[in-house]
């Protein structure tokens, strides 16, 4: 059976993961920006929720755009999974997403390492800033030696149907080393052809219909009965 992970840019979308049946919540914030970092109380309010009891992973990202980070903005994802991680146990995330390149476009070994550190054991997902590097295999090994337990990616394709050659030979290349979650346009109409190219594992939809950032349930709920 493949599994559900669902972009949650709204508390009401959490919601809607849950009642729809996704196994994880990836929160987040600004679908618009294609995801942020989201308020520590937004993770608070969900985690003392009891109708929410599926995993919550939280994405670090300070801005919009590229991957290249300044110095002060690695200082502030660095205080953001520092802040998220001193939360209260039960209270904070079960996991991270994030992704840092180099100016060359390579992943950004030495800070992600850090990051990785400083969640404390807790997994983490290197997300699809894999999608921008220069040299793409290169860079898978480089998220594997981080110490990442997944990659959200494409496949290099604009979205996951263009990139299912690569995410099946990605599968092949980084089993029992690495997850695959696949990400990029998975929606109802296309995630049975991509279960049978790629297949089984976890996929990854913010099940958005419409210019809204909150995540249709009928949309999520087609999507899990399609991986069972």
């Amino acid at each position: 059976m493949s599994r559900l992970e669902l972009a949650c840019f709204t508390p009401a979308s959490a919601l809607t993961a849950q009642a729809a049946g996704a196994s994880r919540i990836e929160l987040c914030t600004s679908y618009a920006a294609g995801g942020l970092t989201p308020p520590l109380s937004t993770l608070q309010t969900l985690k003392s929720t009891p109708s929410i009891t599926i995993p919550i992973f939280v994405m670090i990202r300070p801005r919009a755009g590229d991957f290249v980070y300044s110095a002060p903005e690695f200082a502030q994802m660095r205080d953001e999974v520092a802040a998220f991680m001193a939360l209260e146990t039960g209270s904070g995330p079960d996991g991270f997403v994030f992704g840092i390149l180099t100016p060359e476009d390579r992943v950004d070994g030495e800070r992600c390492r850090d990051l990785v550190g400083l969640a404390g054991g807790r997994p983490c997902t290197f997300h699809r800033a894999i999608d921008e590097v220069g040299e793409f295999w290169e860079g898978v090994e480089a998220v594997v030696g981080c110490g990442f337990r997944a990659v959200l990616t494409s496949g290099r394709g604009r979205d996951a149907v263009g990139g299912v050659e690569v995410l099946e030979e990605l599968k092949r290349r980084v089993a029992g080393k690495l997850e695959v979650v696949v990400g990029g346009g998975v929606r109802r109409g296309n995630v049975r052809g991509l279960r049978e190219g790629v297949g089984e594992g976890w996929y990854h939809s913010a099940a958005i219909v419409g210019d809204e950032e909150e995540a249709d349930e009928g949309e999520a709920r087609a999507l899990v009965e399609a991986l069972r």
